[in-house]
């Protein structure tokens, strides 16, 4: 999470992911602010499904509610995914050299095709390039795609989320073109463009119908 502001917002989320969970009053105290304005924030954080709440029932009185951050909100979190990543392979390729990432990363492509195939299964071609549209969103690509005049297809993505680790282990970037020619049965895809690289902000794929089998 940003830490550039110290809103209200902010504060609240930090109590939360410190304090695990918390009532209003125990935010309110906390903060020196009403528990209305804490009520505030609470109820726009839980719409956008950041926090969540449960009734905690007590030996005496009413049973109240705590707050605490969902998943979402702790993803909000700085987590250092790509770093530890490229350590653990930078590892793996001193002791056992890089045909051992490569066999790692061709694992992955393996485990995601048993994963994702059965969301192929009777669709044409263009359907399967919207179904891998809807993958790769899934997985947090921003992925878009455009019909060409020659019938080709455009697939962008405007986020990578494995882009250090690519751009560290290039083979990676093989490995995910391989998937998109399992999932959609075609040889014919090409990457143009490559966050990779670190040149490019987007990477884009050409891709034409071919039977593989």
């Amino acid at each position: 999470m940003a830490t550039k502001t110290t809103s209200t917002r902010d504060q609240i989320l930090e109590l939360l992911k410190k304090n695990r969970q918390m009532t209003v009053s125990m935010i309110a105290k906390a903060l020196s602010i009403t528990e209305m304005a804490v009520r505030r924030h609470l109820n726009t954080l839980e719409r956008d499904n950041i926090v969540e709440t449960t009734l905690l029932r007590q030996a005496m009185g009413r049973p109240t509610n705590v707050y605490q951050l969902s998943t979402d909100g702790q993803e909000m979190f700085p987590r250092d995914y790509s770093a530890f990543s490229i350590d653990i392979l930078r590892h793996i390729q001193e002791q056992e050299g890089l045909e051992r990432v490569k066999e790692l990363f061709n694992y992955r492509r393996r485990a995601l095709k048993l994963r994702y195939e059965k969301r192929m299964v009777l669709k044409d071609f263009p359907s399967k390039i919207r179904e891998l549209e809807k993958i790769q969103n899934e997985l947090g690509y921003m992925a878009e795609v455009t019909e060409e005049e020659d019938g080709s297809y455009l697939f962008k993505e405007f986020n990578c989320p494995v882009a250090a680790v690519a751009r560290e282990f290039p083979m990676l970037c093989e490995a995910e073109i391989g998937l998109f020619k399992d999932l959609l049965n075609t040889d014919s895809i090409q990457c143009h463009r490559c966050m990779a690289t670190g040149q490019e902000i987007h990477c884009y794929y050409k891709i034409k119908q071919t039977d593989i089998n």
